[in-house]
């Protein structure tokens, strides 16, 4: 019986570890989110100049993310941008605009 509670607290303290672990903020989250955004917007927010996509890179943070949750409100007419923008949380659409902001 002993030996079931230690095995069963270890086992506990090793769920939590890997809970903790889970608990880091991922410092590629940005960049991995704003990867959707490179088929259109161009690597890093650099769109082809005459491909009729607004580069992104180096915008203002407020007004990037303002524009994208207007996309996402309907706000904003789209093709596709609504579809896109609905699918993030306004945290997630707050990291990728300061992604791009950053980008320089």
């Amino acid at each position: 019986m002993m030996l079931f509670r230690w095995t069963a607290a270890l086992c506990l303290l090793g769920t939590l570890g890997v809970a903790q672990a889970d608990a880091r903020p991922d410092p590629n989250l940005a960049r991995n989110l704003a990867a959707t955004c490179a088929n259109c917007h161009g690597s890093e927010g650099r769109s082809v100049p005459g491909s009729g996509a607004e580069s992104l890179a180096g915008g203002d943070k407020d007004k990037l993310l303002q524009k994208l949750m207007d996309f996402r409100s309907g706000a904003k007419p789209a093709t596709i941008m609504h579809q896109i923008a609905k699918g993030y949380s306004e945290a997630q659409l707050e990291q990728i605009a300061a992604y791009f902001a950053a980008r320089k």
